[in-house]
């Protein structure tokens, strides 16, 4: 059942020196590419990274954060900003006009602000994630990286913009999930009565 893999989730940054099987990355995959989007735009494109140099690299362009050099596998999540096929109309561009043409010239903190469509590609990434878990592989969201320094290392188009880097693999022991906030200070209902 969702609820339980949800109550059992967890960010792990230690992982077995194991492989992720393919038949694992493809049910993945193939959950992310069934989420849906508004429009049915499926504004998304995943980048699987399984070479350890490469795994390396990325972690440098991830602020340093060594532990993510001792994972099996990434998967960057990104959002393409391309002509829709379907209807002839541009996806995500529509909304940015000139974002992608100035992501070269604007600062990053500018980028994490400007960056709002990528919300689509996340809840393509949650599947992902839930998936894996119900396989017994582990995850971890990383947001902060060098977006443009990542794009390069890839050789990714123009219009694919890297969202989000899921760090996965076999957890190293299992860790118990964090405390949550109760459902009486999340939810309100009909109106806000403070």
């Amino acid at each position: 059942m969702i609820t339980t893999l949800l109550k059992n989730r967890a960010s792990v940054r230690r992982f077995q020196n194991k492989p992720v099987p393919e038949a694992v990355i493809e049910d993945m995959l193939e959950a992310a590419r069934l989420s849906p989007s508004g429009g049915n735009e499926q504004p998304w494109a995943f980048g699987v990274i399984t070479d350890c140099s490469l795994i390396e690299q990325i972690a440098q362009l991830a602020h340093g954060q060594e532990w993510i050099a001792r994972a099996p596998l990434l998967i960057v999540l990104c959002t393409v900003c391309v002509e829709d096929r379907r209807g002839g109309r541009d996806i995500q561009m529509h909304r940015y006009p000139r974002y992608v043409e100035a992501i070269a010239e604007i600062p990053q903190s500018l980028y994490w602000a400007l960056n709002q469509e990528e919300h689509q590609t996340k809840i393509a990434g949650t599947h992902m994630v839930l998936t894996a878990l119900e396989h017994g592989v582990s995850s971890c969201w990383v947001s902060r990286f060098d977006v443009k320094g990542l794009a390069g290392l890839l050789q990714l188009p123009f219009y694919y913009l890297p969202s989000e880097i899921l760090v996965l693999g076999y957890p190293e022991h299992q860790q118990p999930p964090r405390s949550r906030k109760s459902l009486d200070e999340l939810v309100f209902r009909n109106v806000f009565k403070g």
